[in-house]
């Protein structure tokens, strides 16, 4: 399935900035995905960057001249560079972000192209950091980047672990491209100017869980359902990039691995491990937004042993099958005070039958929040990039026209944040 999010990227002048770290050979990868998307790029790169990549590959990639420090300044420019590319970009990208260019940006330094650029942009700048497990751990990298995230149009991307190129095992990784062009795209998603980032989920808690589950017929036979797990997992980012901790417990998706990074993820693949892991999660967080699409049924001896006949199987269905229980009511009866809850409902069939049915399970399911998804509608529902209907509650019904999932993702959390208690001042302040 071929999954596209990058829309709101088309047209969008995207400014790449390239630091001196080993993970610079991952950004011809992301310039080029950028370009696909539609977008107008421009790439910098800093003097120890260009040893490690390109400046002809970048300028290929993006169709434009790459620039380096020695371009700052030229008789050639009526207008400073710095100050001509700051005011062109609609979003600065630096990826990697290294530990030195960090430090000059918290120290203010302008002692070059992108240093002078990053004081002089009020553009949102979207920060990958990168470097080696001990400088990302030193209590001075630590400060400063603890210094970006209170800055409001910076958007931090933290780096992953993994094997790093020191051979060290740890954090330190640059988020993947794939992950950086949906950050990128998830703020022109939300309808507001370029310049402004809201990190209005600081603080903020949230567990979702996302896609289908699966019951074993037999060994080697299976049920489950349509659902790509995109919806869920979008929302979780959005609320992620949006500053709140976010766990995430999915079954089968299908999307980017790299989508997942900067999640707390826990796979489950049956309605029971769901289940055990939604409520081990539960306890410890402000909203849970419960977007997966669990089976309705299974096998009552869980599957057996081994392949059973056609025929055996066909008759085992009578009796040798139970009603999963219903995860969203269990939640509701659990949870504890102040915890909002969004559930979802894949429904079909007429709009006034659908919101009657949808209020019904509301009611019946004990959940603040409810999205009524009509799936019988094309392109839209399981599998689609798009999705809408309703979104119910005490108050009555809301109509969400059809849209990107991810940017019916932000809609829905502007919906939670207004349904959950404030943030106490003091955790608001550290954060």
């Amino acid at each position: 399935m071929r999954i596209d999010v990058a829309a709101p990227l088309k047209g969008r002048r995207c400014l790449v900035a390239c630091c001196g770290s080993i993970a610079a050979v991952k950004t011809p990868l992301l310039v080029s995905a950028l370009v696909k998307a539609g977008a107008e790029v421009r790439c910098v790169v800093t003097p120890s960057a260009a040893r490690l990549v390109s400046p002809v590959a970048l300028a290929s990639l993006s169709r434009h001249r790459c620039y380096q420090n020695g371009d700052e300044w030229s008789a050639a420019c009526p207008r400073p560079l710095h100050i001509e590319l700051a005011e062109w970009a609609e979003i600065v990208i630096v990826a990697p972000l290294s530990a030195t260019s960090l430090g000059r940006w918290c120290a203010g330094l302008a002692d070059g192209l992108l240093a002078s650029l990053l004081l002089a942009t009020e553009a949102p700048v979207l920060a990958a950091a990168a470097m080696n497990t001990g400088m990302w751990s030193h209590p001075a990298v630590r400060q400063n980047w603890a210094t970006i995230q209170r800055w409001p149009r910076v958007l931090p991307l933290a780096p992953s672990s993994g094997l790093l190129a020191c051979d060290r095992i740890g954090s330190g990784r640059m988020a993947e491209p794939e992950r950086i062009v949906l950050a990128a795209a998830s703020l022109f998603s939300r309808g507001e100017p370029p310049s402004s980032i809201v990190r209005d989920c600081v603080g903020r808690r949230l567990l979702v869980s996302a896609g289908p589950t699966v019951e074993a017929l037999d060994a080697a036979r299976l049920i489950t359902n349509l659902s790509s797990g995109l919806m869920g997992v979008l929302l979780a980012q959005a609320a992620a990039m949006r500053g709140a901790e976010v766990a995430l417990v999915h079954g089968p998706l299908q999307c980017p691995e790299a989508w997942l990074e900067g999640l707390e993820c826990e796979s489950v693949r049956s309605a029971a491990e769901m289940q055990r892991a939604l409520e081990a999660r539960q306890g410890d967080v402000d909203a849970v937004a419960m977007v997966a699409a669990v089976s309705d049924l299974r096998r009552v001896d869980g599957g057996g042993q081994g392949k059973q006949p056609k025929q055996q199987l066909i008759d085992s269905i009578g009796s040798g099958w139970t009603l999963v229980p219903d995860l969203l009511e269990g939640l509701a009866r659990r949870r504890p005070s102040g915890q909002v809850l969004l559930g979802f409902a894949a429904l079909a069939g007429e709009e006034t039958q659908m919101l009657r049915r949808g209020e019904q399970k509301r009611v019946a399911k004990g959940c603040d929040l409810l999205m009524v998804n009509p799936i019988d509608r094309s392109d839209q529902g399981f599998g689609s990039i798009n999705n809408g209907g309703w979104l119910l509650d005490e108050s009555g019904c809301t109509a969400i026209e059809s849209m990107p999932k991810l940017a019916m993702a932000h809609r829905l959390l502007d919906r939670l944040l207004e349904a959950v208690q404030p943030v106490p001042a003091a955790v608001s302040a550290e954060s």
